[in-house]
């Protein structure tokens, strides 16, 4: 899909692909994530093993937020589908702006789970994901590197559910507006819930996992490096709900915006 050419952007189809692509990259940077232990250093405020001058917070907060200070400033977070964890240190980019099109509801920058998607991160998918517990001090770097390339890859896939909505509103109108007038939040979850795509994701995720996780010359004597029943479980317990979350949100005050 073209964020230029807005036809594109509301095609299911179109959108199914860029999601499957998501996909790839999220396994690839759960599989770079599993070569590190859980390093709870990195993720603790003032962290007595990373002492960090004149800043308040953690190791990946500083390295992340270092990161989206320079990456808003060649424009990552004016394309529609790019969301920031620490938007306090968005810079305007020096590049020509790019004019895309309206493509959303004008209040889309506003629905943000990024918040949740850091917490459930930490706190769940890297234990699922992680070699061992502790922490390896040599890298403290490498390892918030990878941390910082797989929330981004998760927010994106996350967010992209209000395409998904929007893509759905526009093709029935009616039925969505007439479940936004009634508040009908257990309505809008049915309709956009389609539990066997759901099940075709989960599977597909556990044959991707299994064949990206392991050396092809091995046969059946290689070992994985990231469990795929893990992969497939971060997307069943978080990144599914997580995206419908976002598209209910994003569908509830699709009315406000009158002129879209």
């Amino acid at each position: 899909m073209n964020f230029l050419k807005p036809e594109s952007v509301y095609n299911l189809s179109n959108i199914r692909e860029d999601l499957i692509r998501m996909e790839d990259t999220i396994i690839f940077n759960l599989i770079e994530r599993s070569d590190f232990p859980c390093m709870p250093s990195i993720y603790e405020k003032n962290s007595a093993q990373i002492k960090i001058p004149d800043f308040d917070g953690s190791f990946l907060d500083w390295l992340f937020q270092q990161h989206e200070t320079v990456e808003s400033q060649v424009r990552r977070y004016q394309s529609p589908d790019q969301y920031p964890f620490y938007p306090q240190v968005v810079k305007k980019s020096f590049l020509p702006a790019i004019e895309y099109p309206k493509l959303l509801a004008e209040y889309f920058r506003e629905v943000n789970v990024n918040g949740e998607i850091m917490d459930v991160y930490i706190n769940k998918m890297i234990p699922r994901v992680a070699k061992d517990v502790g922490d390896e001090c040599e890298n403290f770097g490498s390892t918030a590197l990878v941390d910082i390339f797989t929330l981004q890859s998760i927010s994106r896939r996350i967010h992209f559910g209000m395409f998904v909505a929007e893509a759905k509103f526009q093709a029935d109108r009616e039925k969505y507006t007439a479940l936004i007038e009634r508040r009908d939040v257990d309505g809008i979850m049915a309709n956009i819930t389609n539990s066997a795509v759901e099940e075709n994701i989960l599977k597909r995720l556990m044959e991707k996992a299994k064949a990206y996780g392991t050396d092809p010359t091995a046969g059946n004597q290689g070992t994985s490096k990231v469990h795929p029943e893990a992969v497939v479980g971060i997307y069943k317990d978080w990144v599914i709900p997580l995206t419908k979350k976002v598209e209910v949100e994003y569908l509830l005050r699709r009315l406000e915006d009158k002129d879209f």
